[in-house]
């Protein structure tokens, strides 16, 4: 069964001032741009009219040294509550309009049970293009109760991903550009490893978009299709930091493929280690 995750820049305006609609603006910086680039500034030199600031890096769980990884359900669900944000509500998610992060809010998002969860086709770039309003500056919501109900099925841990390549239950699907999963192009982050998980496919995320928004569904089908990928088994779906996995997964949701994890840690976990085995070249 197809599902459409994605809404329209007429369809937001028409709905900005809904009650039950919230936006939250998901913008990330790349890999490399981190320190060049600052976020919380975008944001508050211009956003959609009402839009919460959904900072993927300050909602990550920092205990563990790695980049992006879920919190635990009390701190997200404060978080949430603070930005005035109720699980009941329709969210809306938006990033640049290049579909890099807005598929890791809505990751998150439907891993802590949230109902109703769409994307802004085009991201920000779409709705000023249509020449839009926004809005500057911070915005001061009332609080609201939020809550989150983890759903552990939706995750793979680095145990799960060594017993995958050990018993190949399930299908690794990652995500990063063709240069790095073969390991001739170096990690943008430092200390890592080249090469990918042993037995992955690879899928890169950017083969799946287009204008901001996904593919249609015939197009997604062949492009997983054409990297060897069974839609009909199990996957789990990897990246550098589990931000562009998002994107593999909310294709394989559009696509109604059910049985699907995403490993949280990805590269950024198993090619730091000395105790993972990491494949080069090509599938």
């Amino acid at each position: 069964m197809m599902q459409s995750t994605f809404v329209s820049p007429a369809w937001l305006a028409d709905h900005l001032h809904d009650e039950d609609v919230h936006i939250l603006d998901a913008r990330m910086a790349p890999p490399g741009q981190g320190g060049t680039r600052d976020m919380a500034a975008e944001y508050l030199a211009g956003h959609i009219p009402g839009a919460r600031f959904f900072d993927i890096e300050a909602l990550s769980d920092h205990d563990t040294g790695l980049p992006h990884m879920m919190p635990d359900a009390g701190y997200f669900a404060r978080a949430m509550g603070n930005l005035g944000i109720s699980d009941r509500h329709h969210l809306v998610i938006y990033d640049d309009g290049t579909l890099f992060s807005a598929p890791r809010a809505w990751w998150m998002l439907k891993t802590f049970g949230v109902a109703q969860v769409s994307i802004l086709a085009g991201g920000l770039a779409a709705w000023k293009l249509q020449r839009l309003p926004l809005q500057l500056g911070e915005i001061s919501p009332e609080p609201t109760a939020f809550t989150a109900r983890l759903n552990p099925a939706r995750i793979a841990s680095l145990d799960d991903m060594q017993l995958l390549v050990q018993d190949g239950s399930r299908q690794i699907v990652d995500a990063r550009a063709a240069a790095r999963f073969s390991g001739s192009e170096p990690e943008p982050r430092p200390g890592l490893r080249a090469g990918h998980i042993p037995g992955s496919f690879n899928v890169p995320w950017t083969e799946l978009t287009d204008s901001g928004a996904l593919k249609s569904p015939d197009a997604l089908r062949d492009v997983f299709t054409a990297h060897g990928v069974a839609l009909d088994e199990p996957i789990t779906v990897s990246c550098g930091s589990g931000v562009t996995a998002s994107v593999l997964a909310l294709a394989l949701h559009t696509l109604g493929v059910k049985d699907v994890k995403l490993y949280d840690g990805s590269w950024s976990e198993w090619g730091s280690r000395q105790d993972t085995i990491v494949e080069t070249g090509n599938r």
